[in-house]
């Protein structure tokens, strides 16, 4: 949040003046990269080098050096600050004021006499020819601010509440950027909380009790924690110009869209006494109020079957994760956490699905735990902005355009262009793929003996998931590793949204048994034309299944 807006906009000043000596030092005729180079080398200095630079008095190490200095200004940068904290936060805390109160403003705003400490200092080493230095700074506060909330509700109720107790740590990220060849040697500084790894605070109604009041303290805590996230929290970063110039540039820029699609979960933990949970998932890159999407909800189901689409905005591939959060639904009550998990956006290859089974656990931050969470299936497909055309999107409704239809289009006005384009995942979500699904199922691998000669009789029905048409492949009698090598046609009505089910059984003389199935959307084939592979059976003990997909696309429409 701004609470540490006017804390970083006061040390920033402080670090450009010691990139602002290095640069003053160089002659002024140095080549941009030399002066990169110069700096970077000056901010990995050990302390016995800077000593044989600076005197001690001045620079006797970056930690001690910085965090004494911060102590001088801090009284400064405590009046400085308080200002630009309330003409900054106050819009924010409004944007995201619970409905449940009417007004939520700053009555007293001081960052108290602890100034934070420095405890880790490092250069972010980007690719040649970037024009700027980038400098990761971490930071501990555990600070005795006065700020009080003056709060109204709805039933005309007045409140002061009081944030205190603060203690911080976070890593802040400082970009140097543009290089230029006058003093102070950069064009600007951006600032962003790159990594919040500890934010406690409490919430106190003065004069009373603020459990007294139920749901104010919960919604409150909620709004201040996603003011941070959206004010100052990467890869949103504050732009501070040194020297007066156009600096667009800098600012958050969106470079991509993510593309994804929750298939399935299975084995989650249990979270009911009488029943089985009702499941559903939370997603988000951003966890933002207005970018977080949420998943239809699965009653009385441990391995719930989803298969819904949702797309995200991308802002920094290397930086920025996928998140997903499992909770079981308690109705009127609130929901509880069953799991979570997430996926690095920088492991994907732009244009390339990504199928992959992610294991729950219940903090990010400690990975490891005996418990069994269970598991939770996506497919991710990351579309960099600028290169639309050079691979299928079939999510897209202009991807497979025939040529005729791309010219009718290319003639067409603005208007009626980004109608036929469409702009958002609403529209996104109504695209429909026609065409004829090929399917041959090849064979069978280890399946379980299911009666007492220790053989099976298997064979594989064959399904769509919103079809009611059902395929049956022939008897492999008395066999654990079947070969079918069988083909099947489906006319699919909507392949973006539709599953393929392929159930694997036992025939018995006095009945069926079924072994296991397994789950497969129609993702893969719609952009590569032709997918094989071999699937783990769900439900078996062991057991695999190959089969080959083919796609025949007849058209494509959006549904009206």
């Amino acid at each position: 949040m701004g609470f540490f807006s006017g804390l970083i906009i006061g040390i920033v000043l402080g670090i450009g003046l010691i990139v602002a000596f290095a640069r003053y030092e160089s002659k002024r005729a140095r080549r941009r990269s030399d002066l990169a180079k110069t700096i970077a080398a000056f901010a990995r200095m050990t302390v016995e080098d800077s000593r044989k630079i600076l005197p001690p008095k001045w620079y006797p190490s970056w930690l001690v050096w910085l965090n004494k200095h911060l102590e001088k200004i801090w009284p400064y940068v405590d009046e400085a600050a308080s200002e630009l904290i309330r003409s900054n936060v106050e819009p924010i805390l409004e944007q995201y004021r619970p409905i449940i109160l009417s007004a939520l403003t700053f009555s007293k705003l001081t960052l108290g006499t602890v100034a934070p400490q420095f405890t880790g200092i490092s250069i972010v080493e980007e690719e040649s020819g970037v024009d700027g230095v980038i400098m990761e700074i971490e930071m501990q506060w555990d600070g005795n601010p006065n700020i009080v909330l003056d709060i109204k509700t709805r039933v005309g109720v007045a409140l002061p509440i009081q944030v205190k107790d603060i203690a911080f740590t976070g890593v802040f990220r400082l970009i140097f950027k543009p290089l230029v060849g006058e003093f102070p040697a950069f064009g600007a500084v951006s600032f962003s909380l790159r990594e919040k790894k500890n934010l406690d605070f409490t919430l106190k109604v003065i004069g009373g009790d603020i459990s007294s009041l139920p749901g104010i303290s919960d919604v409150l805590e909620e709004t201040i924690r996603d003011a941070i996230e959206d004010s100052i929290t990467w890869p949103v970063r504050k732009i501070i110009p040194i020297i007066p110039g156009d600096y667009s540039d800098l600012e958050l820029k969106p470079v991509g869209t993510l593309e994804v699609k929750l298939v399935q979960a299975k084995d989650l933990m249990n979270k009911d006494l009488i029943g089985k949970s009702d499941p559903f998932a939370v997603l988000f890159v951003r966890p933002l109020r207005d970018r977080t999407q949420t998943s239809k909800t699965i009653n009385n189901q441990l391995n719930p079957v989803w298969n819904e689409h949702f797309e995200f905005v991308v802002e920094d591939i290397s930086t920025q994760h996928l998140t997903i959060r499992v909770f079981d639904d308690e109705g009127i009550q609130a929901a509880e956490l069953i799991g979570c998990a997430q996926v690095r956006l920088m492991d994907l290859e732009p244009g390339k699905v990504k199928d992959v089974w992610l294991k729950l656990v219940k903090d990010l931050e400690i990975r490891r735990e005996n418990k069994n969470r269970g598991e939770v299936h996506v497919e991710l497909l990351y579309c960099p902005y600028g290169v639309e055309n050079s691979f299928k999107n079939p999510f897209d409704p202009d991807y497979s355009l025939t040529s005729f239809e791309k010219a009718l289009k290319s003639g067409a006005n603005e208007e009626g262009a980004n109608e036929l384009r469409g702009s958002g995942p609403q529209k996104k979500s109504n695209v429909i793929v026609r065409g004829v699904l090929s399917v041959t199922v090849i064979s069978a691998e280890d399946l379980p003996s299911v009666d007492f000669m220790g053989k099976a009789d298997p064979y594989v029905v064959l399904s769509l998931k919103k079809s009611e048409k059902k395929f049956k492949t022939r008897v492999v009698n008395e066999n654990l590793n079947p070969v079918w090598n069988q083909t099947f046609d489906f006319v699919v009505e909507d392949g973006v949204h539709e599953m393929l089910i392929l159930e694997v059984w036992d025939h018995d003389t006095f009945g069926k048994n079924k072994i296991g199935r397994v789950l497969v959307t129609l993702t893969r084939v719609l952009i590569e034309g032709e997918v094989q592979g071999t699937f783990p059976i769900d439900g078996s003990k062991s057991g695999t299944l190959t089969f080959h997909l083919k796609w025949t696309p007849q058209h494509k429409y959006r549904d009206s």
